[in-house]
């Protein structure tokens, strides 16, 4: 081969590696924010009991279940069917279960997934409360409840339903927000002793 077509196929072949790299350089990038399947869990826990405290060392809420997973990211827990624990300033119990639940790090932001029931015990000044909903929001240290779904609120002697709910447990005031019906039962008034 003469000189010539030598440097013929040099040029081409530089050509060549030169298109290539220009195309390496302008090719899409992937986003690094793009979905690529469920997180992964940092690690899992099954028929498990987790207490948290708040920053007096007192507990602020207790969730056990069957099994819970935590996402290594960014430190929140996944928990299936949990029953919990919810805690008003004067120590009395809220208990509750739901058909899932997240918690975020902190352990500041409870959000009870699906299906949810919660129940206050009477205490000496308080009459015993069901609540009934669906997706309900929990902030744990600051003792407040909250969702826009369906709620029915249900004491001794009356059924409150509504939309959309907001709590203060150390208050212990339930406030139901649009809609809202009131079913309530009679008083029976004494009976008095029949005279013979």
């Amino acid at each position: 081969m003469e000189r010539r077509q030598w440097l013929v196929i040099i040029a081409l072949a530089a050509a060549a590696a030169l298109s290539q790299w220009l195309v390496w350089l302008n090719r899409e990038r992937p986003n690094a924010e793009t979905y690529a399947g469920p997180p992964r869990s940092d690690y899992s826990l099954t028929d498990f009991t987790l207490t948290a405290l708040d920053s007096s060392g007192k507990r602020s809420f207790e969730i056990s279940g069957p099994r819970l997973a935590r996402r290594g990211d960014d430190g929140s827990i996944y928990v299936t069917t949990p029953d919990y624990v919810l805690v008003d300033g004067g120590g009395q119990l809220w208990r509750g279960h739901s058909d899932a639940a997240w918690v975020d790090r902190e352990g500041e932001v409870m959000k009870l997934e699906g299906q949810v029931q919660m129940e206050r015990e009477a205490g000496p000044e308080d009459r015993p409360v069901r609540l009934e909903t669906r997706d309900l929001t929990a902030l744990p240290k600051d003792r407040k409840i909250e969702t826009a779904a369906p709620a029915t609120i249900t004491q001794p002697g009356s059924i409150l339903r509504g939309v959309g709910l907001r709590g203060d447990l150390d208050a212990k005031t339930l406030e139901l927000l649009s809609d809202v019906h009131s079913t309530l039962e009679p008083r029976r008034a004494p009976q008095r002793a029949r005279k013979n």
